[in-house]
């Protein structure tokens, strides 16, 4: 299986990119083509054993789209950057899947005009894996639709479970819409219209839920508008480092309490691993016609490993296919 790698996307490419490339390619039955500036990557790959190397090949490409660019503006001035290469070479049948950490916009983008929407799909979806009581739990869409409509919070449900079944090995998952309230009746109208949907849908759908019980693992499968999902997000990340930050200036000021966090290592080891979004890897863009994987922009080497991990998952079990087959045709009511 080849894997395109975006090594010019993200805060800390190529150096970290490279390196979770390595990783990636020790540990798992993948080749993966790295694609970007050669004279960046070349010196970075000398690390790698003779054996991992002759799994990694460069693919050049001469341009980058920085993060603060407009990615249409980008897209069409930069036609040799290295999303777009990496884009092009899963187009071609050259790589099964790609992954990036790059311009999330751009990846969105590219992956639209490169591979195309899957039939019956009007707008991709962001999914993310949130961390529960109850293990990873999928949110989405957590950022490419700002505004959606009923219809497409429910081609984002049924994409969902999909995925949420034939990669994160859930069986018949639980579906539920993110509103205010529990009751049918509560929420705006989009929410209100999809809820009807929702329910007639081939779902395992169990209704509402709140904020409040994200965290807590009730639903497998929470579908929300971008806008509301992104906002979501970005507050479970910023809770997560402020509590961290609590727990160690408490820590650093009381021996008792150093003592018996001494004692809770293990415990507190593995609170850290549920919680840190570089186990989970990346977010698929779901409803475009390949295997994309969006990165965070601050991924090192660990977070893009399990990336390139998640992209070999989503081909190996043909979650794209499964898609098709699972979406209603352009001629059936949705």
């Amino acid at each position: 299986m080849r894997i395109a790698l975006d090594a010019m996307g993200g805060d800390h490419a190529p150096e970290e990119i490279v390196k979770g490339a390595i990783e990636a390619a020790s540990e798992m039955d993948i080749n993966i083509l790295l694609v970007g500036r050669p004279e960046a990557i070349e010196p970075l790959l000398q690390q790698a054993p003779a054996t991992v190397r002759k799994r990694i090949e460069i693919v050049a490409a001469s341009e980058v789209i920085a993060m603060d660019e407009s990615p249409a503006t980008a897209l069409r001035k930069k036609k040799d950057a290295s999303i777009v290469v990496a884009t092009r070479l899963v187009k071609e049948g050259k790589a099964e899947a790609l992954v990036s950490a790059g311009s999330t916009g751009a990846q969105m983008a590219a992956s639209l005009l490169g591979l195309g929407r899957i039939s019956g799909i009007d707008r991709p979806a962001i999914a993310t894996i949130l961390p529960t009581l109850e293990g990873g739990k999928l949110l989405l869409d957590v950022g490419a639709n700002a505004e959606a409509k009923p219809k497409n919070l429910l081609q984002f449900a049924m994409m969902g479970s999909v995925y949420a079944e034939k990669v994160m090995g859930i069986s018949n998952p639980r579906v539920a819409l993110l509103n205010i309230g529990e009751e049918e009746t509560k929420g705006n109208e989009l929410v209100l219209s999809t809820y009807g949907m929702l329910k007639e849908a081939p779902l395992r759908f169990i209704g509402n839920v709140e904020g409040r019980d994200l965290f807590f693992g009730r639903a497998d499968v929470i579908v929300c508008d971008g806008f509301v999902g992104n906002v979501v997000l970005k507050f479970g990340e910023g809770m997560i480092g402020a509590l961290t930050k609590m727990i160690k200036d408490e820590l650093k000021n009381s021996r008792l309490a150093q003592l018996g966090a001494l004692l809770a290592t293990p415990a507190l080891r593995e609170m850290g691993k549920r919680l840190d979004y570089a186990e989970y890897g990346g977010a698929p863009l779901l409803g475009v016609n390949g295997v994309s994987i969006i990165c965070h922009g601050s991924s090192k080497a660990k977070a893009i490993k399990n990336a390139l991990r998640v992209a070999q998952q989503g081909v190996e079990e043909r979650f794209i296919q499964a898609i098709k087959d699972h979406i209603p045709g352009k001629g059936d009511p949705v």
